[in-house]
């Protein structure tokens, strides 16, 4: 008898353990999904004010499409849960150091900032995601992978490249080029209001996602029930070094043969440093 008795409170202790863990697990998996629905995402809104984005002669402005897109994707990440701070919220000028400090005042943000390309030829086209630090992979792997995937244009891959707001900032961060305003079908594309609606809900899938992109290690190419594919990228840092080298050797050369092109020179420099990114 006590034998049995025994066995029965060893048994009961059993099921005790397996339901507290399974309520500790239950708990946890709660406890990570509201963590990750209380993250404050900095949405930025490309440009803005005197500074209409693109290129000379465009004829759709970037800084008006940026921010359409900005204040959906604020209005569909709010419904889920996220608080949304926006760098700007109508058009206005923002300063890339304002904009940066404001995501950086917010220590558990992510920063996502909105774009459109531009090109002297009308035949370029597609969505490029751009990241600088490597904690910021996931989050633009996932970005792309739905916007990307679900755009009416062609994938331009991943890019790593040491824009301003990227390279200061001290939380996870992207920009999203989201296709050609100098390309005539994309630009249609970026005038209908259920297209931009499109990109903003992509946009918030990926933020959405962002926690379950697959490791470096992993084999895996396609989406899963649990993962997304951690997204190949072309690494531009290099690249812009070079180009820089470049041009300060042929500044130099250039400086040598004429004195008197210097002081041009450094008033191009101060030019080109106040110019908007993207």
């Amino acid at each position: 008898m006590p034998t049995n008795l025994y066995r029965f409170s060893l048994f009961a202790s059993s099921l005790l353990i397996a339901f507290l863990g399974t309520l500790s697990t239950a708990h946890a998996r709660r406890a990570s999904k509201d963590r990750d629905s209380t993250t404050t995402v900095v949405i930025d809104a490309g440009h803005g004010g005197y500074d209409r984005g693109g290129i000379p002669g465009q004829r759709v402005a970037e800084k008006e499409v940026t921010l359409d897109v900005a204040q959906r994707l604020k209005k569909v990440l709010a419904a889920s849960g996220y608080r949304v701070v926006m760098t700007r919220d109508s058009d206005v000028f923002v300063p890339l150091g304002t904009r940066v400090a404001i995501a950086n005042s917010y220590p558990d943000a992510i920063f996502v900032s909105v774009h459109f390309n531009s090109a002297k030829r009308s035949g370029a086209s597609g969505i490029e995601t751009y990241f600088y630090g490597r904690e910021s992979l996931p989050l633009a792997s996932a970005i792309h992978y739905f916007v990307a995937g679900g755009a009416a244009s062609s994938n331009r891959n991943v890019r790593r490249r040491g824009y301003y707001v990227l390279r200061k900032n001290r939380n996870p961060a992207v920009l999203v080029e989201c296709g050609f305003l100098t390309n005539p079908s994309e630009a249609a594309l970026a005038q209908s209001a259920s297209y931009r609606q499109k990109l903003a809900e992509e946009i918030a899938a990926g933020v959405r996602g962002r926690n379950t992109v697959a490791s470096a290690r992993s084999t895996t190419r396609v989406a899963t029930g649990e993962s997304i594919p951690l997204q190949p990228y072309i690494d531009q840092t290099r690249v812009t070094k070079s180009k820089r080298s470049r041009s300060k050797r042929s500044h130099k050369k250039s400086t040598r043969r004429k004195k008197s092109s210097s002081k041009s020179g450094g008033s191009e420099a101060k030019t080109s440093s106040k110019s908007q990114e993207g």
